[in-house]
């Protein structure tokens, strides 16, 4: 019995040393994204007086609805990337009769959303006119046959 006490004493202590594997070289870990995706142009768009179903509709089902505080939306964001920080972000909606009232958390509403759009650089596109297609075997036959489009 003794003889096994000292190498298995000697085996768990090696082992334990495999419970930080954070620490382990050329470990891979996966990124780990939890919650509702949380953006500033979501927040923008909320507005004081909208109802919990338009709210629903722009953000999403919330993360947190708790039975005790029916007029309190959570909605958490938590971001764990295999190596580096972690992210977590999180927004507080209160409402009153079913009508939002106030946003508390890491995003605001910006109170000028059409003046940020506008300061954002547009792209405009030029797209040149087509030229007609003069058609297939038949279709140039039927023309030089004297028909004009109308008749096709």
């Amino acid at each position: 019995m003794r003889k096994l006490l000292i190498p298995g004493v000697f085996i768990a202590t090696l082992l334990s040393g495999c419970a930080s594997v954070d620490k382990m070289p050329f470990v891979y870990r996966i990124d780990v994204q939890q919650g509702n995706v949380i953006t500033q142009e979501a927040v923008d768009q909320l507005k004081p007086g909208m109802s919990k179903r338009q709210v629903k509709y722009t953000l999403g089902t919330p993360m947190i609805a708790d039975a005790f505080h029916a007029d309190r939306w959570d909605y958490v964001y938590r971001m764990e990337p295999g190596k580096g920080e972690v992210e977590q972000k999180h927004v507080t909606l209160r409402f009153k009769d079913d009508v939002l009232v106030g946003i508390d958390g890491d995003y605001r509403p910006n109170p000028q959303p059409a003046l940020a759009a506008a300061n954002k650089p547009s792209t405009t596109v030029v797209v040149p006119p087509q030229e007609r297609d003069e058609g297939g075997v038949l279709t140039r036959l039927w023309h030089w046959m004297g028909f004009g489009e109308e008749d096709i």
